[in-house]
């Protein structure tokens, strides 16, 4: 007896897959009949089904991914389609396969009673703690609609944000794989063959080229094999001390202080910061409850010790905009929009508004960066490149000037 796959379905509508022993693949749709509403095709077990479970298990789901979902979600409910029909559709068409499987489940639960809310928080590694919250606000306040309108809105920014720094990022990474290659392929293939004809010439060797001369013997020779261990050593070595809440903090410390990189980080953690609260205290959600979402989001260890101070300001019923002061982390312009929110009762309002202005700021300063980037690496290249030929010429040089002389 062979071991099949059956595709199955109950009569809540959820999908899964049975194994079972039978002779044919018609005998094992025929055991299965009796358990359920519908009943798939048979195959034999191997590796398809292993495949599509390790693509299961390998796929994440990124701020897009949900952006796009939340987007059609909303649609849909505002329409009136009912929860569980939209869930079915948005299932059978989502190309995220564990996003696919994660809707299958949550509309399975739905239909046996558990509130929306509920059913996602079963499934963190799709709907985080902000997209729970949010979504348990909308069904507390009867506005589902609006508040996935929101989360779409928010991912969306965030996702548009993202994208920026990362084609921002993007071109000096790939010059500067490319640099790399081409330095290693010169000095690995290239300079061994000029090292036959140095040998050749006996003339003393300029110092740049015995310079070269020894990096490349270096890289081909056992020895290297120790740099390598000692980089991989320091790399873990600094991810182990990052851990460390006193390793954590001085590292985001001193990236906040990094020339350009920093001043851009600092803006990027301030409009999160500012968009994700303002959706969060906008949709219902507690003013606690929200600085503890945000706190898990922002991702930097400063302003995640200066948004505990400000929780702990509004336990004592104090206003977050003097302990955000006090910490002396976010910019004055921010710290002020938020204090005149607070008096007049429109922190959400003054939130977005503080949101809209960093992003843009975040928009420029990539911008700014990407231009003077681009020109940068071209002379790194180049430099890179012109020292390995100096090295290489230099005693032609030397050569030349004597049988002139």
């Amino acid at each position: 007896m062979a071991t099949y796959v059956v595709t199955v379905q109950d009569a809540q509508g959820k999908r899964t897959q049975e194994r079972v022993q039978a002779q044919s693949p018609v005998q094992a749709q025929q055991l299965l009949r009796g358990k359920y509403a519908k009943i798939g095709q048979a195959k034999k077990a191997g590796l398809d089904i292993d495949l599509s479970q390790l693509q299961e298990k390998l796929a994440t789901v990124d701020v897009k991914d949900k952006a796009i979902f939340s987007r059609q979600f909303s649609a849909m409910v505002n329409a009136g389609v009912g929860i569980v029909r939209c869930l079915g559709v948005l299932s059978e068409q989502s190309g995220n396969p564990k996003l696919k499987k994660a809707l299958q489940n949550v509309s399975s639960d739905v239909q046996q009673g558990v509130n929306l809310s509920e059913a996602m928080r079963r499934h963190p590694h799709c709907f985080d703690t902000l997209y729970v919250s949010m979504v348990e606000a909308g069904e507390a306040g009867g506005v589902l609609d609006e508040v996935l309108d929101r989360l779409a809105k928010l991912l969306e920014d965030m996702a548009r944000l993202k994208g920026q720094i990362k084609s921002a990022m993007a071109y000096p990474l790939v010059v500067g794989l490319v640099a790399v290659a081409v330095f290693l392929g010169m000095t690995l293939f290239l300079i061994p063959i000029f090292a036959e004809i140095f040998q050749d010439l006996g003339s003393e060797l300029p110092a740049l080229t015995q310079f070269m001369l020894t990096v490349s013997d270096t890289l081909r020779s056992p020895a290297i094999l120790i740099v390598v261990g000692v980089l991989i050593a320091a790399v873990f070595g600094f991810r182990q001390y990052y851990k460390t809440p006193v390793g954590r903090l001085q590292v985001d410390k001193m990236v906040l202080k990094l020339p350009i990189f920093g001043d851009l980080l600092e803006k990027n953690a301030v409009a999160k910061f500012c968009r994700i609260f303002g959706t969060l205290t906008r949709s219902g959600v507690p003013i606690l409850d929200s600085l503890t979402i945000v706190q898990n989001t922002v991702g930097n260890q400063v302003y995640i010790n200066a948004i505990e101070a400000s929780k702990q300001e509004v336990e004592q019923g104090g206003m977050i905009s003097l302990a955000l002061q006090r910490e002396k982390v976010f910019p004055p312009l921010a710290i002020q929009m938020i204090s005149i929110g607070e008096e007049t009762g429109e922190l959400d309002a003054m939130l977005m508004k503080v949101a809209d202005f960093y992003e843009q700021e975040v928009e420029q300063a990539v911008s700014a960066l990407t231009s003077i980037i681009e020109p940068l690496m071209i002379v790194v290249v180049a430099g890179m490149v012109g020292i390995i030929l100096l090295s290489m010429y230099l005693p032609m040089f030397q050569v030349f000037e004597q049988i002139g002389g």
